[in-house]
């Protein structure tokens, strides 16, 4: 019997981890292309705040991709980074990227990556970081979100009602790829056994493509708030992964597929 297929939308070089975790568990990982990851080009406004980021106490970066691109700032103009800066992640892999590129301390809910801070949520999600007892009074503190253009308002606007001073820097944009004739095909009529979704900007784009048939098969989904969305667009065997990490999702496209899994080094995977 061939192993159960299962697509794949991470974006970027996350795919490759997402697909290790996944294949570990005896399933046939496939990529499914319909984003890319795109830095933006730095303008006058972007280098003035890499130049002057020691004014701000505190610095949240919400992807790994941003912290990817946060990483290369501070390495051009920064030859000892600054001293007094709190750096902030949404999640583990973005916690990760920052440990090993800046060797920073980063705060973000539970055990992390040269880092942790407990507090009321866990998971990779701008609710769970908001939780952190340190962020929950600001007083005019300067605070940095690094992230995407778009994306959800929820991280800055709390950020700024709990009395920050706030700036936010786009340094990448998302761009919507047409799924390929031959994963097309496979939308419009299932031909997989599960379908693996952490982004919400993902899920809707890909539900233009989806026919019956694949709105009734396994969504594996790495929230809740993404699991309410899918049922929104029609998905109707939507599951939830305990997080975003690949062996979360990997371990939750092993249960929809009823697969026993096998040996998966998490210390590499965790941070994918």
């Amino acid at each position: 019997m061939a192993p159960p297929r299962v697509l794949i939308t991470r974006p970027g070089e996350r795919a490759r981890h997402l697909a290790a975790a996944i294949a570990a568990t005896g399933a046939t990982p496939e990529p499914l292309e319909v984003m890319r990851l795109e830095a933006l080009p730095e303008t006058p406004e972007q280098r003035s705040l890499w130049l002057n980021i020691d004014e701000f106490r505190r610095v949240v970066v919400v992807s790994p991709f941003a912290a990817e691109c946060l990483a290369e700032a501070v390495d051009r103009y920064w030859p000892q980074l600054p001293v007094g800066v709190d750096f902030y992640a949404v999640g583990a892999a973005t916690a990760a990227i920052l440990h090993e590129r800046l060797g920073v301390r980063v705060h973000l809910p539970g055990a992390g990556h040269g880092a942790g801070e407990t507090g009321q949520a866990q998971g990779d999600t701008s609710e769970a970081l908001l939780a952190l007892p340190s962020l929950q009074v600001l007083n005019e503190q300067k605070v940095l979100v690094v992230a995407g253009e778009g994306g959800r308002p929820l991280l800055a606007d709390t950020l700024a009602a709990r009395g920050a001073r706030l700036t936010r820097l786009a340094v990448y944009r998302r761009v919507l790829l047409t799924p390929e004739a031959s994963m097309q095909q496979r939308l419009a009529t299932g031909d997989y056994a599960a379908l693996v979704v952490s982004s919400g900007e993902i899920l809707e784009h890909l539900a233009g493509w989806c026919q019956p048939v694949a709105l009734n098969q396994p969504l594996i989904v790495s929230s809740q708030r993404l699991a309410t969305l899918a049922g929104s667009l029609g998905f109707a065997r939507c599951r939830v992964a305990t997080g975003a990490t690949p062996v979360a999702l990997a371990a939750e496209v092993a249960r929809a597929c009823h697969l026993d899994g096998a040996d998966v080094d998490h210390d590499d995977l965790e941070k994918g």
